[in-house]
Protein backbone atom coordinates (compact mmCIF):
# COMPACT_ATOMS: atom_id res chain seq x y z
CA UNK A 1 0.00 0.00 0.00
CA UNK A 2 1.04 3.56 -0.61
CA UNK A 3 2.09 5.59 2.40
CA UNK A 4 0.21 8.78 3.37
CA UNK A 5 -2.77 8.05 1.10
CA UNK A 6 -5.45 7.75 3.78
CA UNK A 7 -6.72 10.69 5.88
CA UNK A 8 -5.95 10.94 9.58
CA UNK A 9 -8.38 8.79 11.61
CA UNK A 10 -8.65 10.11 15.16
CA UNK A 11 -11.06 10.23 18.15
CA UNK A 12 -13.75 12.96 18.26
CA UNK A 13 -16.68 13.65 20.57
CA UNK A 14 -20.19 13.59 19.07
CA UNK A 15 -22.93 15.56 20.86
CA UNK A 16 -26.49 14.43 20.09
CA UNK A 17 -29.49 16.81 20.03
CA UNK A 18 -30.52 15.80 23.55
CA UNK A 19 -27.05 16.59 24.95
CA UNK A 20 -25.73 13.04 25.27
CA UNK A 21 -22.13 12.56 24.17
CA UNK A 22 -20.04 9.70 22.90
CA UNK A 23 -16.52 9.30 21.57
CA UNK A 24 -15.89 7.73 18.19
CA UNK A 25 -13.15 7.71 15.60
CA UNK A 26 -13.53 9.82 12.45
CA UNK A 27 -11.73 11.82 9.79
CA UNK A 28 -13.75 14.91 10.83
CA UNK A 29 -11.71 17.87 12.08
CA UNK A 30 -8.73 17.24 14.33
CA UNK A 31 -8.18 14.93 17.26
CA UNK A 32 -10.34 15.95 20.21
CA UNK A 33 -12.79 18.09 18.19
CA UNK A 34 -16.51 18.08 18.98
CA UNK A 35 -19.22 17.43 16.38
CA UNK A 36 -22.63 18.79 17.42
CA UNK A 37 -25.54 17.23 15.54
CA UNK A 38 -28.60 19.22 14.46
CA UNK A 39 -30.53 16.08 13.47
CA UNK A 40 -29.99 12.58 14.82
CA UNK A 41 -31.94 9.30 15.05
CA UNK A 42 -33.52 10.44 18.33
CA UNK A 43 -35.12 13.54 16.77
CA UNK A 44 -35.56 12.83 13.04
CA UNK A 45 -39.11 11.87 11.97
CA UNK A 46 -37.82 9.05 9.77
CA UNK A 47 -36.70 7.18 12.90
CA UNK A 48 -39.19 8.49 15.45
CA UNK A 49 -42.34 7.87 13.41
CA UNK A 50 -43.31 11.54 13.36
CA UNK A 51 -45.86 12.96 10.99
CA UNK A 52 -44.62 13.87 7.54
CA UNK A 53 -45.49 17.33 6.31
CA UNK A 54 -45.74 18.28 2.68
CA UNK A 55 -44.38 21.60 1.53
CA UNK A 56 -46.45 22.84 -1.39
CA UNK A 57 -44.11 24.81 -3.62
CA UNK A 58 -45.73 26.20 -6.72
CA UNK A 59 -49.00 24.32 -6.17
CA UNK A 60 -47.53 20.94 -7.10
CA UNK A 61 -49.22 19.08 -4.26
CA UNK A 62 -52.51 20.84 -4.95
CA UNK A 63 -52.35 19.96 -8.66
CA UNK A 64 -51.54 16.35 -7.82
CA UNK A 65 -54.45 16.15 -5.36
CA UNK A 66 -56.81 17.69 -7.92
CA UNK A 67 -55.69 15.36 -10.68
CA UNK A 68 -55.90 12.18 -8.60
CA UNK A 69 -58.70 13.08 -6.19
CA UNK A 70 -60.83 10.27 -7.63
CA UNK A 71 -58.44 7.77 -5.99
CA UNK A 72 -59.07 9.21 -2.52
CA UNK A 73 -61.92 7.08 -1.15
CA UNK A 74 -62.60 8.40 2.32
Amino acid sequence: MKADVHPDYHPITVVMTDGTKFVTRSTYGAAGDTLSLDIDPKSHPAWTGGQQTLVDRGGRVSRFNDKFSFLNKK
